[in-house]
């Protein structure tokens, strides 16, 4: 009798290629895609054959999906119930397990793969590591830990995490890798996120080494950052009010596009969050809570000129005031 194939579990990049596609289809699907939304679509689907299988395989799903709805951003289906978990459980199978529903709208539904530690959409959960480091870590974030008698190692598999080391009587680094490079801590408190576009280390305690690939690496000394990524280390800045602040509960932006503000703050809520390009690089101000993102919309209203659209509770649009 023949072994049965064991099946392996989704890697970083496929189940990047099934969040990007799940953001793409949520997007084409929502009914007012323009026609650079659709330029920009066919450019991700052309890019790699993987983003081609990701999409041909997520389409095979939903049409095999009883019930479908014909928007996948609406109501029925972002709102609690059985038809938005039947949705999800459905298109788990892209990949073995990579669930596809639960990335495309930032959903706190189940994950069908595992992380040591993870947050949902608008948490920020703090952990006690077995060597008494803490970990805080930001919305909607996944990490791994390998501990072992050689070495601390973090593995950030999405989103952002502050690490405040402990003392190690044993001496082993202490160490945290991203898809783009690896920190390694020099007793310090430090701050590392990771995205689609890149990653970011920024440095609130004593320092760090920073290294890419066979690169010799870079010590950033407190109060400094620097973005890593396919092409290597980039300038080191100093960090500003903004750094850190999601710990307490804010962003800060100082002169920010607002576009970048809204793509920080879609992060915390489930749905759809997007900014208009006409107002995209509206330069901002001010501190906005991540606890309450409606409240955070509703200062942006009242104190610059654009307005908040809610197709639904779950479809939000930032555009210019009329």
């Amino acid at each position: 009798m023949a072994a049965k194939p064991v099946s392996q579990p989704p890697t970083l990049a496929q189940k990047d290629a099934v969040r990007e596609a799940a953001r793409w289809f949520a997007c084409l699907s929502s009914g007012s895609a323009t026609a650079a939304d659709h330029a920009r679509w066919q450019c991700w689907y052309q890019a790699s054959a993987l983003n081609q299988e990701v999409w041909q395989r997520m389409q095979a799903v939903t049409q095999h999906i009883d019930g479908l709805p014909a928007r996948l951003a609406s109501a029925t289906l972002l709102g609690a119930g059985t038809a938005r978990r039947h949705v999800l459980l459905g298109m788990a199978t892209l990949f073995g397990g990579a669930t596809l529903g639960a990335i495309a709208w930032r959903s706190d539904g189940p994950r069908l793969w595992t992380a040591d530690y993870r947050s949902g959409v608008g948490e920020r959960r703090e952990i006690s590591l077995a060597d008494g480091s803490q970990l805080l870590l930001d919305t909607d974030s996944e990490v791994d830990t390998h501990f072992d008698g050689q070495q601390r190692l973090l593995l950030l598999r999405r989103g952002r995490a502050l690490i405040s080391t402990a003392p190690d009587a044993a001496g082993r680094p202490f160490m945290i890798d991203t898809r783009d490079g690896r920190v390694l801590a020099l007793g310090t408190r430090f701050s590392v996120s990771t995205d689609e576009h890149g990653s970011e280390v920024a440095v609130l305690e004593k320092a760090v080494q920073l290294s890419v690939g066979a690169s010799p690496g870079l010590r950033l000394e407190a109060g400094e950052r620097a973005a890593f990524g396919p092409s290597g280390i980039g300038p080191v800045r100093n960090n500003d009010a903004s750094v850190g602040s999601w710990q307490d509960g804010s962003l800060i932006a100082i002169d920010q596009p607002l576009g970048q503000l809204i793509d920080a703050l879609s992060r915390y809520r489930p749905g759809f969050l997007r900014c208009a390009p006409e107002v995209a690089a509206l330069k901002v101000s001010g501190t906005f809570p991540i606890t309450d993102t409606d409240l955070a919309l509703a200062a942006l209203q009242s104190s610059f000129p654009v307005k908040i659209v809610r197709r639904t509770r779950y479809w939000v649009t930032v555009e210019a005031k009329a």
